[in-house]
């Protein structure tokens, strides 16, 4: 198996990468026009329907970027690429009402998810705002912290964007990255892969184009913060457990449902085709699921830092 397949949630993302960062925002007209990013308009309804579980999923994430961030009561912090609303919606309620949380991302649905879900919460100090990472529409110095939780490695640019995130930051002030690690200690990933390269043709792509993982080697996205002017830079390795109260079947109903590149392998093949994969997932992950509950081992690098 190859370690850059492209299938899974994070495939979809790819598929737009260039709305969450390549694209100047006098281009978004263009961009909805756009083919790919109509799909991924179209998974944002699954990834609403999903939140709450993707939300416990990944909480050891947003926990990680709010230490390594320093975020505390009372910041100004934005969260660039935010989605459905994480971390931002956790953020807001460590800043408190003293302190404010901005949620981006390129997608319309997904800044009207999050707002929905903010709005149900409750939530009356986080914004939000749909803009690409490469030109965000906010002035210089306006954040105490700016963090991304997997958007990073979608860049087209990641200099640029990066570059756009610290000069938001103020100074003396951290920006924090997520990014996954190889793809073999992510069996979310590659279970999944190796059931469906069974039915269709899987495609390598290229390590440093956008991907999800783009940044898995230790130091290359570092080295990309350094050059983009931050100081102090540092890495994290995070390995914790993925889990959340969901059985076999609906980890499969999550996985085809918000990943569009899934769904739509799973279109290319029979139905009989796509019921055999089904079962076939679900076998394979029996061992992450101990009490019909799910607990992936998952692994993540946090690049932090500091703007002058």
């Amino acid at each position: 198996m190859s370690d850059v397949y492209y299938d899974e949630i994070v495939a979809d993302d790819r598929r737009v990468s260039q709305v969450y960062s390549g694209v100047s925002l006098n281009r978004m007209g263009a961009i909805e026009s756009n083919d790919n990013l109509r799909e991924w308009r179209e998974s944002a309804q699954h990834w609403e329907k999903h939140a709450q579980t993707l939300r416990t999923m990944f909480a050891p994430i947003t926990r990680a970027l709010i230490e390594e961030a320093g975020i505390a009561e009372g910041q100004s912090v934005l969260d660039v690429a935010g989605g459905p609303g994480e971390p931002s919606l956790t953020i807001a309620k460590v800043v408190g009402p003293t302190g404010s949380v901005t949620c981006t991302d390129a997608v319309g649905e997904m800044v009207a998810a999050a707002e929905s879900e903010a709005g149900r919460r409750g939530l009356t100090n986080i914004k939000f705002r749909q803009c690409t990472a490469d030109s965000l529409p906010f002035e210089s110095s306006e954040f105490a912290a700016v963090v991304s939780r997997l958007g990073a490695m979608f860049f087209p640019d990641p200099l640029v964007a990066l570059g756009e995130m610290l000069r938001v930051t103020k100074s003396g002030c951290a920006v924090s990255l997520a990014v996954w690690d190889r793809s073999e200690l992510n069996p979310f990933f590659y279970v999944v892969t190796d059931v469906i390269s069974r039915y269709v043709e899987m495609a390598s792509a290229d390590p440093n184009a956008p991907g999800a993982f783009r940044f898995a080697e230790s130091g290359k996205l570092a080295g990309i913060l350094s050059d983009a002017g931050a100081t102090g830079v540092r890495e994290r390795s995070l390995a914790f457990r993925m889990e959340a109260p969901i059985s076999r079947e609906q980890f499969w109903e999550l996985r085809s449902e918000t990943s569009g590149t899934l769904r739509e392998k799973l279109a290319s093949i029979t139905v009989a085709q796509a019921r055999r994969a089904a079962l076939e997932v679900q076998e394979a992950v029996r061992e992450f699921f101990p009490n019909d509950r799910m607990s992936l081992p998952a692994h993540m690098i946090i690049v932090t830092g500091i703007k002058q």
